[in-house]
């Protein structure tokens, strides 16, 4: 019997003795297989035959071009395994989660993974998550129409991880397969870490691999392998004088939080309270020293929330400190420079002055930095969130999810709407309140970020509010300009954009300017001429490109004729399996064809070779089958693929004629002898 439905009758409390109490209040409850009770309804033998996932199976057994009710257990294993995933990766994509390797980001690596590596257990040997991402999107879409409206995202992030992670897979079966030619009883430990240290091959998939073939893997070994990594990692590193970090620790463990100042003054009398003097805790600095400062009250903002510390001097009676960084510890404010004039003594009081230019850069790269975010989410994508940040004196860097690339018509968009709230001049409001009073306004909060229960709220009306302890301009007029200058990606689905504002902008625009005049010097054109100068030269590169490789076909097939001469007969086939060196892959692809009609429908011919001969790195390998070799069940795609993968490459295309790549030059004397090998046994066969 299947159980589809139960009912738990709680009664009870067992506490740790085993004696049992009546709760206060019984309850029941009640769970119902709802795929289960499909799978009875449907009259089908399983979970998986229901309409709940089958038609994934189907696709996917289309892509394999197989009858899943035709395969055996292990067949069938793959296609629910594609299936059952593709609908998972599916909605976690479209709730938020991108592929890393972290967290929930790695379980959905795992899982999209596993899916391509039971794709090629199937024979699936193109790019097909896509596919079954829109498959999976079509069956949900009913219950879910939140699929549809991110269905770019989703398709988006299939078609990069599954693009990543054929690279890495194609490095470690290469690695896998030697090993297992071995017939090793088990995966070795330090093999598994090579494979994931070397080629990021992940242990979980070499698992996989070792138990299709009845092997086990060493975990221990990993383990070792992976523990003496690190120490190696360790002893390699760098060494760093810690010295003036353990001075810096010890003076602070005894130091009472700084009271900050700086929102309210540039300037403020303050107490030496702690003093470290080239590296060591000290009394007294004299002229020349190299200081950290710690003072009872300071009007400089310490580095935190991506802004950097402020700069300024420390000033006295015949005394100049010039700072040039402010970090915090502890909340203790460390203020680092070196003394200019006169000498410092814990107990002095000093007259602490903020470099006002410097403050006023930086605090309108914060307040533009909260004004992209608006932006971003109000062009771009409303869920879109922080992922880090950068706000220095002459220009600022926003990190923020997203899992494609920002459109130059997006990134148009979202400087005219800030450069539009600058010319607005909104008045910025700032104010403490409860972190549940701020969520409830509607506040943004960095997400993981850990907050007290009373915040600091930095509110443009209408356009911007954030929890943010950093320091602002007071309108955002005071901007004065904001302008994109690069925008890139840093990790998978995290998007960077740079940017800068007010005075460094005319100095970015006057750099820009003089880029632009040399290149008007260089092309003998206008700056408005340029482009179309530009274009003028790709297109006649182009056409000498086209020339050249038509040359280059034309010299492959002169160069093929002589080798019509070497072909072997193979059981009634024509075998021909040679080198040509110097010939890109549309020549190889024009003499191989030239060949195979030159040697009539029995014709096999593999060509391979260098396009630079003095370049090791790249290797192209086709395949040219005749009528009667595609009949003896022999694919040139299927075939070549195969072949390159001994050159630390792959690749495919028709039946009839297919191209591969590789990128091991030195093995391809040896690929070119095993598919002669290969073929002339398959071909005596036939």
């Amino acid at each position: 019997f299947i159980e589809f439905y139960n009912l738990v009758f709680m009664q009870y409390n067992r506490d740790a003795e085993g004696t049992l109490t009546p709760l206060a209040n019984r309850n029941i409850d009640t769970g119902m297989g709802l795929e289960r009770m499909a799978q009875i309804l449907q009259k089908v033998p399983n979970n998986y035959e229901t309409d709940l996932i089958f038609p994934l199976i189907q696709a996917a057994a289309d892509l394999a071009g197989v009858d899943y009710h035709q395969l055996n257990d292990k067949g069938k294993t793959s296609l629910k395994v594609i299936g059952d995933h593709s609908r998972a990766v599916t909605q976690l994509i479209c709730d938020g989660v991108t592929a890393s390797n972290l967290g929930r980001g790695y379980i959905l690596r795992r899982l999209l993974r596993r899916v391509v590596r039971h794709g090629r257990l199937l024979g699936i040997d193109k790019p097909f998550l896509v596919t079954m991402g829109e498959a999976a999107i079509a069956l949900l879409k009913g219950a879910h129409p939140s699929v549809i409206e991110r269905q770019e995202v989703i398709l988006a992030e299939l078609q990069r991880e599954e693009a990543r992670f054929l690279e890495t897979l194609e490095r470690g079966e290469k690695l896998l397969a030697e090993v297992l030619a071995s017939k090793p009883k088990q995966i070795s430990g330090a093999q598994a870490f090579e494979l994931y240290d070397t080629y990021g091959f992940p242990l979980e998939l070499t698992q996989e691999i070792a138990e299709e073939q009845g092997l086990a893997v060493d975990l221990d070994g990993f383990e070792t392998a992976m523990e003496e990594q690190r120490q190696r990692a360790k002893a390699a590193a760098v060494s760093i004088d810690l010295t003036l970090q353990d001075a810096i620790d010890q003076v602070v463990a005894d130091q009472a939080a700084t009271c900050f100042e700086g929102y309210e003054a540039l300037d403020h009398a303050s107490c030496v309270q702690a003093l470290v003097v080239n590296g060591e805790p000290a009394s007294t600095a004299k002229a020349g020293d190299a200081v950290q400062v710690v003072l009872d009250t300071t009007p400089f903002y310490g580095e935190g929330g991506g802004q950097v510390g402020d700069r300024g001097v420390l000033a006295g009676s015949d005394l100049i400190v010039r700072i040039e960084s402010v970090s915090r510890s502890r909340n203790v404010f460390v203020h680092a420079g070196r003394v200019e004039r006169g000498e410092l003594a814990l107990g002095d009081t000093v007259t602490a002055q903020v470099d006002r230019a410097c403050r006023r850069r930086a605090q309108a790269n914060h307040t533009a930095t909260h004004l992209l975010q608006a932006a971003l989410k109000q062009v771009v994508d409303p869920g879109i969130g922080q992922a880090g940040s950068l706000v220095d004196f002459d220009r600022l860097r926003f990190d923020f999810h997203c899992p494609t690339a920002v459109t130059a018509d997006q990134l148009q968009q979202v400087e005219t709407l800030i450069n539009g709230w600058i010319n607005e001049a909104h008045a910025l409001q700032v104010q403490e309140m409860a972190i549940d009073q701020a969520k409830a306004a509607g506040a943004v909060a960095m997400f993981g970020e850990k907050y007290a229960d009373v915040v600091r709220v930095v509110d443009v009306p209408g356009v911007s509010m954030e929890l943010c302890g950093g320091t602002h301009v007071a309108n955002t007029a005071e901007i004065g300009l904001f302008k994109i200058v690069a925008e890139s990606g840093v990790a998978a689905g995290i998007r960077r954009i740079e940017a800068v504002a007010g005075p460094a902008v005319l100095a970015y625009l006057n750099e820009r300017d003089a880029v632009v005049k040399q290149l008007g010097d260089r092309f003998k054109a206008q700056p408005a001429e340029i482009v179309d100068r530009v274009a003028a030269l790709q297109e006649e590169l182009k056409a000498t490109g086209k020339a050249l490789a038509a040359a280059q076909a034309e010299l492959a097939v002169a160069k093929a004729g002589a080798l019509v001469a070497k072909a072997e007969a193979v059981g009634g086939f024509q075998l021909l399996v040679e080198r040509l060196d110097g010939v890109d892959g549309a020549g190889l692809q024009g003499a191989a064809q030239s060949l195979a009609d030159q040697l009539g429908d029995g014709a096999a011919v593999v060509i391979g070779g260098l396009p630079d001969p003095g370049d090791m790195g790249k290797v192209i390998l086709v395949a040219a089958f005749g009528k009667q070799v595609i009949a003896a069940k022999l694919q040139a795609g299927k075939f070549i693929g195969g072949i390159a993968k001994q050159c630390g490459g792959g690749g495919g295309g028709r039946p009839n004629l297919a191209q591969a790549g590789g990128r091991d030059g030195a093995a391809l004397p040896a690929a070119l002898e095993a598919a002669r090998s290969e073929l002339a046994a398959a071909l005596a066969q036939s």
